[in-house]
């Protein structure tokens, strides 16, 4: 069974919420963290209670609805998310009231909030959908986790399944994750980020949907032919025999790749991996990163995908994507391929279908 990609939505430190444009405008901060833009939540969440909804489950709510009314619908086979951390804001509030209370008796309301599944939860009470939900926390892999699940729902006759993953940065989560020299020491311009090689990376957040179905609709985003999950392979070789295993397995060569998207973040020796590919089987290919617009967080890889859709629906690649000079042909095949931390590994091939 096929699986297309009809709809997208996106709340991202980028402007990616009119899908009609791409990264037309770009936010180039000097920041050490890349925050998501907020959007007027009440202009899609029309009667929806928003002041009882966190920061993040109204960025995932809003997107969620982005995405369906991209794709002109809301009858929904399977509503399915990934998260790397969940609501970590709600999460913040719920063991701070614990502490202040001396470990005694708190309202639930909280802890109820702060379940990795409220997103997923949230939309199917708004839809009044009683299908298939289904929340995935697998730390780097949480998204492609979600995205896999989804395909195998097509696959099994479902006819549109909405899939999402989300993260969200909080004060406390910086000062922790800075104890561990996950990030950069100092602020600079986000487009720097691939000169400012060294170590850490620079965080971010954001969410993003997509509408997976059996069928392309007149505004189809693309096919998505394979997925890997790879992890901790031993070596970056390793990586490259499952790039040529999954281009093999659709008959697709490398030299017909038209755009390989890379998840560069910064860190010296993260990107060791993605310097592997491009000396190597990648060397002579079209090459483009997305980090340096959204940050690094587990869930990145969901941009990643949002920015191979916008490219093959629009047959354009923004200068602000490209690692190297190239002429904007037509687009047939995009590969993604991410690391997280040298941990979770993912290659994603998107197919044109408009040919």
């Amino acid at each position: 069974m096929n699986v297309f990609v009809t709809g997208i939505g996106n709340v991202s430190p980028q402007n990616t919420l009119d899908n009609e444009a791409f990264l037309t405008e770009i936010r180039n901060e000097k920041t050490t963290a890349l925050w998501c833009i907020e959007p007027d939540y009440k202009s899609l969440l029309v009667g929806v209670n928003l002041r009882r909804m966190s920061r993040l489950l109204k960025q995932a709510v809003y997107s969620a609805k982005l995405c369906m009314n991209d794709a002109e619908c809301t009858e929904l086979d399977a509503i399915i998310t990934g998260t790397g951390l969940g609501f970590t804001q709600d999460t913040e509030k719920f063991l701070t009231g614990i502490y202040k209370n001396n470990e005694g008796i708190i309202s639930p309301t909280l802890f109820i909030q702060s379940t990795h599944n409220v997103v997923s939860a949230k939309i199917a009470l708004l839809l009044n959908c009683e299908n298939y939900n289904f929340t995935y926390a697998n730390k780097g892999a949480s998204f492609e986790s979600a995205l896999i699940d989804g395909m195998m729902q097509i696959n099994e006759n479902c006819s549109n399944v909405l899939v999402g993953g989300f993260d969200e940065l909080t004060e406390n989560y910086l000062k922790i994750t800075n104890r561990m020299k996950l990030w950069k020491s100092e602020a600079f311009h986000q487009l720097d980020l691939l000169a400012n090689t060294g170590k850490g990376c620079v965080p971010g957040e954001g969410s993003a949907f997509f509408m997976l179905s059996n069928k392309p609709n007149q505004k189809c985003y693309g096919e998505i032919k394979g997925l890997k999950i790879l992890f901790q392979p031993k070596s970056n070789e390793d990586v490259e025999n499952e790039i040529l295993n999954l281009l093999n397995e659709h008959n697709i060569k490398v030299d017909d790749l038209d755009i390989c998207l890379l998840g560069f973040n910064g860190q010296e020796n993260i990107d060791s991996s993605y310097g592997s590919l491009t000396d190597g089987i990648l060397k002579d290919s079209n090459l483009c990163c997305f980090k340096h617009l959204c940050g690094e967080y587990k869930t990145a890889s969901a941009f990643g995908l949002w920015t191979a859709c916008q490219i093959m629906e629009k047959q354009t690649v923004p200068e602000v994507l490209k690692i190297n000079a190239f002429d904007n042909n037509k687009i047939e095949n995009i590969l993604i391929y991410n690391n997280y931390y040298n941990s979770n590994h993912s290659i994603l091939l998107l197919q044109n279908v408009k040919s």
